[in-house]
């Protein structure tokens, strides 16, 4: 189980809407991508063009991509829900 992110101070630094890039890295697999763009697609629908760069040995990746979030809430819920896919380690 995933722990839910709360009580973040994005809202001290950001004005509403705006473009908002994750960083997420998990297992290299030819589906995590996708994975991502489906979940994020249910939260944040729009066209994302993620940018996924390889660990030097394979075993993990990064994808990099930019969305238009609404609020602090709405940030901290992609991050929740990022973080709840099986193969990902670490979203930021």
């Amino acid at each position: 189980m995933v722990k839910p992110v709360k009580n973040t101070k994005f809202d001290e630094y950001l004005e509403f809407p705006c473009p908002f890039t994750f960083k997420v890295m998990g297992l290299a697999n030819v589906d995590l991508t996708d994975q991502i763009l489906a979940k994020l697609q249910t939260i944040a629908p729009g066209d994302y063009a993620p940018k996924v760069k390889p660990s030097s040995k394979g075993t993990y990746e990064s994808v990099t991509l930019v969305a238009t979030v609404t609020s602090k809430e709405h940030i901290e819920q992609i991050y929740t829900e990022l973080g709840s896919i099986e193969a990902v380690r670490y979203v930021l």
